[in-house]
Order: C-alpha cells, then sequence, then structure tokens
C-alpha cells in the first residue's frame, strides 16, 4: 500500500511474513545463552573514547550540584542514548526531555549526521512543531550543550557502553530506537536487532529501551523477544506494545508515515532489574 506525503510517494512495509517470524523463541534463547565475540572496530572505539570525553567534560562544567553533578561525582554518569538517529531530529527532541543529562546520537552514516543540529530542527526542537518546512533565516539558535552526535557502528558501541554501566560508571536512563531497518523479508529476519546475538547486551543497557516502527510485525516480535529474553537473563522485564500517534513528529521517517496515514506503533521495555 502507498499513500502521499507532501507529493512524494510513501511505501508501507512489503514482506512475505504474515505475522511473528516462526522460529523467534528458539533464535532467542539461543542468543540468551551465547556471546557475541566479533572484535570491536577501532573507528568506533576511536567514536566512544569521544562520548566518554563528552561526558565527562559535559558533568565538569556543571557547577550547579545538582543531581546529575552528584552521580558522576559518585563514579556513575547519567545519559540517554538514541541509537540510529539519522539525521539527529530525534537527538535533539530527546536532549530537550532530558536536559540535565548528555544526550548521544549514534549513527553509522557520516552522510547523515552532517544534517545534525541543522537550523530547522533547532526551530523544531524549541517550539515543538513539525521539522518539515526547509530552513529559513538564520535563528541565531545553538545546539544544546547536552546533545552530542557521533558516528559509529552500533552493535560494538553498545558492547562497548555495557561495559560502562556493569562496571558502574554509566546509568543509561533511557534507550531510544526510533525505525530501525526492519528488514522485512523474512529470509532476513535473523538481521533485526531483536534476532541477533546483540540483543541480550541491549536489552541490558538501559531501565527502559523505546521502540518505534512502522511495522506492526517488527513492534511485536520486538515486545515477545524481550519477555523471552528477559526470562533467559532472570531479567524484571515489563513489556508494553501498542500502536501510537505522535502530535509533533520527532523524526523525518515518523513525520513522512504520519502524514501519509501509516500506523505507527511503539514498544516500550522497562527492565526493572538493579542498574
Amino acid at each position: 500500500m502507498t499513500k502521499q506525503s507532501n507529493g512524494n510517494v510513501v511505501h508501507s512495509v512489503k514482506s512475505n511474513q504474515e505475522d511473528i517470524y516462526r522460529n523467534l523463541e528458539e533464535v532467542v534463547r539461543k542468543y540468551a545463552t551465547t556471546s557475541f565475540l566479533r572484535p570491536v572496530a577501532d573507528h568506533t572505539r576511536e567514536a566512544f573514547e569521544k562520548v566518554c570525553e563528552f561526558i565527562y567534560n559535559f558533568y565538569a562544567a556543571r557547577n550547579t550540584g545538582g543531581v546529575g553533578a552528584d552521580r558522576v561525582g559518585a563514579g556513575c554518569a547519567e545519559l540517554v542514548l538514541d541509537s540510529g538517529c539519522g539525521t539527529g531530529e530525534s537527538t535533539l527532541h530527546l536532549a530537550k526531555k532530558f536536559p540535565n543529562v548528555p544526550v548521544i546520537g549514534i549513527d553509522k552514516s557520516a552522510v547523515r549526521l552532517t544534517k545534525a543540529g541543522n537550523e530547522r530542527q533547532l526551530e523544531c526542537a524549541a517550539e515543538g512543531e513539525p521539522c518539515g518546512a526547509p530552513a529559513g533565516a538564520s535563528t541565531g539558535m545553538a545546539v544544546p550543550s547536552n546533545a552530542f552526535w557521533v558516528r559509529a557502528e552500533l552493535l560494538d558501541f553498545w558492547r562497548l557502553a555495557l561495559e560502562k554501566v556493569l562496571a558502574g560508571e554509566w546509568k543509561i536512563l533511557h534507550h531510544a530506537l526510533y525505525y530501525p531497518n526492519p528488514w522485512p523479508k523474512e529470509s532476513e529476519a535473523t538481521r533485526r536487532f531483536h534476532l541477533h546475538p546483540i540483543f541480550p547486551t541491549m536489552l541490558r543497557l538501559a531501565p527502559v529501551t523505546e521502540l518505534r516502527t512502522n511495522w506492526e510485525i517488527y513492534a511485536r516480535e520486538f515486545a515477545e523477544a524481550a519477555r523471552i529474553a528477559g526470562d533467559c537473563l532472570s531479567l524484571n522485564v515489563h513489556v508494553d506494545c501498542a500502536n501510537f500517534s505522535p502530535e509533533n513528529p520527532e523524526t523525518a521517517f515518523e513525520r513522512k508515515y504520519k502524514n501519509a496515514d501509516q500506523e505507527l506503533f511503539r514498544t516500550l521495555v522497562r527492565n526493572n532489574s538493579k542498574f
């Protein structure tokens, strides 16, 4: 099915898979008891070090004695991850929602990241308006001091981040995963994050993981995989999966899908295990 969005054709997800992947439980249980051992890419290690430096400098510059400063002083820095942030618009919205902690936008595409923090995005994040119009005259607005973008491979970055979490150096308050590649062909199902060996790592990163997608099957699979993996890993996991309609879209994809009247879905995974 296709619909028009601002004159452009927007395709809904097409797949030869009509329901949740038939081998989902088998795959998730298998990876919950194994470790993903692929070597971490050097460029992602370098990017991760830049993130660590940004987080350190962010808290070092804060002399308010607030909660965030107290936590980093105790050796645990609070932050938010925006994984697969694309052009970075969602990072700005998250930075507004979490003004007192660093918000890290991560994407593997240098081209997409060159658009991060442009003037129109800043206008929209400040005003809570849709960002469909082109940038106008200079607003003089600056990127929020808590927003930072980095180019890195997500699978590698997450493993490095989990090391920080387990060491008590980081507390990731919220992990956003907005409109990831759904790999809709059934033959490509195991490339989806929740059917990949990285999923147990991702699930343990934060007390809240938020997935958004325009494919109901993906949202339902993610929810079911979280329940199964949570059981295998003895995590106290609560999962909500439902359709939703954002009043103000926070990514280019979200805006495009909403304007085309596509149904959107959100899966919230709350991990109540000790962090």
